[in-house]
């Protein structure tokens, strides 16, 4: 007997069978709930409290009964779960929404920065405070609140709809989203198109202040993480040597950081400044309608700036060096890790070849993991990605709705097999500083913002499963 999850499975029949805790319980404070599980993936598997994941599950299942009643519910691998919603029609190909349960650690030190605390679920002032609150608690429960009210309003869809939640995509999703898509392959499942996490409307970019703009991102870019080492003599600090392991390693970050990729213009980014530019002012207005002529020098002047940079070319991020064990000693090794996101068309082949001849020093190993299904440009004149573009449009009627490029990864890698198309977006509206509390301090979602990316989730069922 597995006495863990009999205790899940009996939590979650007890909390059913006292169902009325729900009632009158809004959107926005099951959110705040589920916010209060600690479902923290860290780099160190050890540090990881599953017991979270099933206490999190038996929150599901008492919250969403309908879900759990009427559809078919698999849990994967453990703590991941692959819920099927049977459509009327066999012949139609279904589709798929993906979403995660795991949320990234806490950085120590910096919990008296927020305004409430992480893990409290706090809905106060029109917001939903917490770790998870954007990425990705939001996104699994929308779906789940379109799902059980759906159910309510006895909506059948007539293609199948597939709702697949991993619970260690911010550790690389292997365990969840891989073993969740082994099942799919098992039951011969194959999708016209599927949504993950990823794109969302932003109230204030820039470039268009005055419109909402909402992305939906029909790419991402691939992920790398090279590990250089030197290795030489070390020995006492009074007798060094003439080039140290530090030194070297330096010198061969330093050109790596000097020589950045050349930019280019891929196709998602390019139609995104397509699509903008009629309701842009003059000169930019020409400048985005003429990129056959302007290319050149509208790539040039994104990458003057770090955000638009991550657009137009394979970023390069030096992220650690580790050398040394006492303050007197030269260390016979020293080891750098530096990690890119790679336009869609470049390759890690590419990377190591070009980073190769850029540091050009026999006496420095470069090493990588490899990384599995880098995903491929998706169909922006797609039915997939006309659905959610009429999704939004239902919610949000003065959206501008355009394609573009996302620059971090998704549990969408390990299903690319499986669909035809692979879209990321989720209808919630977040303004443009927001964003920066992703994977840092004071993440929230506005109640509105919240229950608006639930009424697009419906409609993305409504309208896909036709």
């Amino acid at each position: 007997l597995n006495m863990p999850r009999f205790l899940d499975v009996l939590l979650a029949g007890l909390l059913l069978s006292t169902s009325m805790t729900y009632a009158g319980v809004t959107p926005a404070e099951r959110l705040g709930e589920a916010i209060q599980f600690q479902t923290v993936s860290y780099q160190d598997h050890s540090q990881i409290d599953l017991n979270e994941f099933e206490r999190f599950h038996a929150f599901l299942r008492a919250a969403y009964p309908r879900v759990f009643a009427q559809l078919e519910v698999e849990v994967i691998n453990q703590y991941s779960l692959l819920i099927s919603w049977p459509g009327s029609d066999s012949s139609l190909a279904p589709i798929l929404f993906t979403a995660h349960m795991d949320v990234v650690p806490i950085e120590s030190g910096t919990e008296s920065d927020w305004e409430y605390p992480p893990f409290d679920g706090v809905v106060a002032d029109g917001r939903i405070y917490g770790r998870g609150s954007l990425d990705d608690k939001q996104g699994l429960l929308s779906i789940m609140e379109a799902a059980e009210s759906l159910l309510a309003e006895g909506f059948v869809p007539s293609r199948q709809l597939v709702f697949a939640f991993g619970h260690d995509e911010e550790i690389s999703g292997k365990q969840g989203a891989g073993k969740i898509a082994e099942r799919m392959r098992e039951q011969g499942l194959h999708f016209a198109w599927m949504v993950d996490e990823g794109g969302m409307l932003v109230s204030d970019n820039p470039m268009i202040p005055d419109q909402q703009l909402a992305i939906i991102n029909v790419a991402e870019k691939g992920y790398l993480t090279l590990t250089l080492v030197a290795t030489g003599p070390g020995g006492h600090s009074s007798i060094p040597p003439r080039v140290s392991t530090i030194g070297r390693l330096s010198a061969a970050l330093e050109r790596i950081e000097n020589n950045p990729f050349p930019t280019r213009l891929v196709v998602p980014v390019k139609v995104m400044l397509e699509s903008m530019a009629p309701h842009l002012e003059q000169p930019q207005r020409l400048i985005l309608g003429n990129l056959w002529l302007t290319q050149g020098l509208v790539t040039d002047r994104l990458s003057q700036d770090p955000l638009m940079n991550s657009f137009v070319r394979t970023t390069t991020a030096l992220t650690m060096f580790n050398a040394g064990l006492k303050e007197n000693v030269v260390p016979q090794r020293a080891e750098a890790k530096v990690n890119f996101r790679l336009l869609p068309g470049d390759t890690p082949e590419m990377v190591v070849s070009y980073i190769s001849e850029v540091v050009d020093d026999p006496e420095i190993e470069i090493s990588h993991d490899k990384w599995d299904h880098v995903s491929s440009i998706s169909d922006h004149e797609g039915s997939g990605y006309a659905v959610i573009e009429e999704a939004v449009l239902a919610v949000y009627p003065r959206a501008l709705v355009v394609p573009s490029l996302m620059f971090a990864t998704t549990d969408t890698r390990h299903y690319i097999e499986l669909t035809d198309n692979q879209y990321r977006f989720q209808g919630m509206m977040i303004e443009t500083l927001q964003a920066k509390s992703i994977h840092g301090t004071n993440e929230y979602i506005g109640v509105k913002s919240y229950e608006d990316s639930i009424e697009v989730a419906r409609q993305m069922m409504k309208l896909g499963s036709r």
